[in-house]
């Protein structure tokens, strides 16, 4: 947490329509927090770039870094006010410019890049949101942008992947990663509810599996993260040896995911008070407990020795 202001920094980053504005907006009441939203619609190029992206990608990029760097220079002065939401990290705008830009304009940007990165504040927590492709387009199409309604699906799919190679190998500050195809924290209170835990919870250091764990298990098992094990009690049955290691890393990141409501209710307040335990703390812990015993109960381990 910055230390100069013990107030939270939070930056959400993803591919292009995967909701990081929309999810700073609606927990910015939920942190108390002021937001820092990308101005892209003041890019003069940014219609033009989407019709012609080699001819126009070098001032589309440059308008941007320039602009994104204006605005980062209100980071401080707004932590001094409080926690702070942004729908983007610094750090964004040399991916696209690896992406969009090549040649001795690349070698300029790159040169101007590290001069004007070394004054930016980073923030304390990475939100990476993840989603696949078609989710993407999906998404994009819903919102209805006029530059982006010719969006270009193989331009998608590379942005996407650019995005999953840098926060493979990123450890410059704190990152969760939400893997958001099966959710929908605009109409379900439930999904924002576990999205804002899951943030206190890494806010206040509870680990989750990293990346290229998450990553790895998504591609084997795209339904892991969703996997529940046998309840408490229940008689377990033998399966094959593979599907039961399957099933064990899904009671896993059940109890992973058990144990960071866990961590975000006690971030969010005391876990007692004079009217005792909450609701939802308490249904955390029941909830952990459950995952913890069917994964002991799937491996064969006795918790009572």
């Amino acid at each position: 947490m910055n230390i100069s202001t013990n107030h939270p920094y939070i930056a959400f980053e993803g591919v292009i329509g995967v909701g990081k504005t929309t999810l700073a907006r609606m927990l910015q009441s939920r942190f108390s927090a002021s937001t820092l939203l990308e101005a892209f619609d003041e890019n003069p190029f940014l219609s033009d770039f989407y019709g012609d992206r080699a001819r126009y990608a070098f001032q589309t990029q440059l308008f941007f870094l320039l602009n994104r760097y204006r605005q980062q220079q209100k980071v401080p002065g707004m932590l001094q006010q409080g926690a702070l939401l942004a729908d983007y990290f610094f750090r964004k705008d040399q991916l696209f410019a690896h992406l969009n830009v090549s040649g001795d304009e690349l070698e300029m940007y790159d040169k101007l890049y590290a001069v004007l990165s070394e004054t930016v504040v980073p923030p304390d927590l990475v939100v990476y949101l993840r989603a696949e492709t078609d989710t993407l387009m999906d998404r994009i199409a819903m919102r209805d942008r006029p530059y982006e309604r010719a969006m270009d699906r193989t331009y998608i799919s590379a942005l996407r992947q650019a995005y999953e190679d840098l926060f493979a190998e990123y450890e410059a500050t704190a990152l969760l990663v939400i893997e958001t195809d099966g959710l929908d924290f605009v109409r379900n209170a439930e999904d924002l509810n576990d999205i804002e835990h899951r943030i206190r919870a890494a806010l206040s250091g509870v680990r989750q599996p990293s990346f290229p764990e998450i990553s790895r298990l998504a591609a084997a098992a795209p339904a892991l993260s969703r996997a529940r094990g046998p309840q408490w009690g229940d008689e377990f049955e033998a399966t094959p040896y593979g599907e039961t290691n399957w099933q064990a890393l899904g009671d896993f990141l059940a109890l992973s995911e058990a144990v960071g409501r866990i961590g975000g209710e006690i971030g969010r307040q005391p876990p007692m008070t004079s009217e005792g335990v909450s609701p939802q703390l308490a249904a955390a812990l029941r909830e952990a407990a459950r995952s913890l015993a069917a994964l002991a109960q799937r491996t064969g381990i006795r918790l009572e020795e």
